[in-house]
């Protein structure tokens, strides 16, 4: 057999949905930590103006665990994640229903404190976005600043922070550089590194390395994988190796020619061996989306 051929029969090996099978069997397991009941989606809607853009999703993230929400362009996920944090609530006609339940009370329950509300679940999104007037330090300690929270300790803290995103060891002697001379990963990290500052609960990633290269996309796994160990995390990724690779669950999204909808959730392990559904069978195994 040629060298090309067995390249190629190499590429096709790696394409099959066996492979991702495979990646999702050898993957990380859940957390044992004791962390809460954790986070639940009972029955949400999502609404932009009369645009009905998500239908009746429920769906339990269970503390320690890292859930990956896949699907194509335009079925939902992302405004379902948003909703998980009320940041759906930020954009003008926006309407949520359905409830959203931390530890089993309900975050959009009247009288709630939204404030506190993000500080215990934080959000890192698609596009780094560091405070460009802000020295590294100051992003990271920004959002104690934010939230008027005290603490004896910042360098400490900031340490601490930058070390638990994977990042001290490449900026610990130039932390007053401002935060946008680092590189596009980098960023990506710091603002990891400020969520982590507040002491989030859970941690929602809206597709956070999809502007990243094949390096920076490896460090912030490594760091889900890390986090996930005393927090509860949320990724949306149209990467499909990468939900392989980091989460314990998955679940597959579709908006077919009506709002979006979740489709099919279980263990990773399930979605890409065994899922239950023709339609999830046929994304994860790159027949459409």
């Amino acid at each position: 057999m040629s060298f090309q051929s067995k390249n190629d029969n190499k590429e096709k090996a790696m394409a099959t949905p066996s492979s991702l099978a495979s990646v999702a069997a050898n993957g990380r397991k859940p957390g044992t930590s004791t962390l809460g009941i954790g986070l639940e989606a009972r029955g949400v809607h999502a609404w932009f103006g009369k645009h009905h853009a998500l239908a009746n999703v429920s769906l339990d993230f269970p503390a320690g665990t890292v859930t990956a929400l896949i699907g194509p362009s335009g079925c939902g996920k992302s405004t379902f994640i948003r909703t998980l944090n009320r940041m759906h609530e930020f954009i003008p006609g926006a309407a949520m229903a359905g409830k959203v339940l931390l530890d089993g009370k309900d975050i959009y329950e009247p009288g709630t404190d939204v404030t506190k509300i993000r500080l215990k679940i934080g959000m890192v999104f698609q596009k780094p976005n560091p405070f460009p007037s802000m020295t590294i330090g100051e992003n990271v300690l920004s959002g104690l600043k934010l939230a008027q929270l005290k603490n004896a300790n910042k360098d400490d803290l900031m340490e601490e922070c930058l070390v638990r995103a994977g990042l001290w060891n490449e900026v610990k002697d130039r932390l007053n550089a401002h935060g946008g001379s680092l590189s596009g990963g980098q960023q990506q990290r710091l603002c990891i590194a400020r969520a982590l500052a507040v002491n989030p609960q859970v941690l929602l990633m809206d597709e956070p390395c999809s502007a990243l290269d094949p390096g920076s996309t490896l460090r912030i796994e490594e760091t889900i994988k890390e986090l996930s160990e005393t927090m509860t995390i949320v990724i949306v990724t149209h990467n499909m190796q990468q939900a392989a690779r980091v989460s314990d669950f998955t679940a597959f999204f579709l908006a077919d020619g009506g709002p979006g909808e979740m489709i099919e959730t279980a263990a990773t392990s399930q979605i890409f061996s065994q899922p239950r559904d023709k339609r999830t069978e046929n994304y994860v195994t790159g027949r459409f989306g």
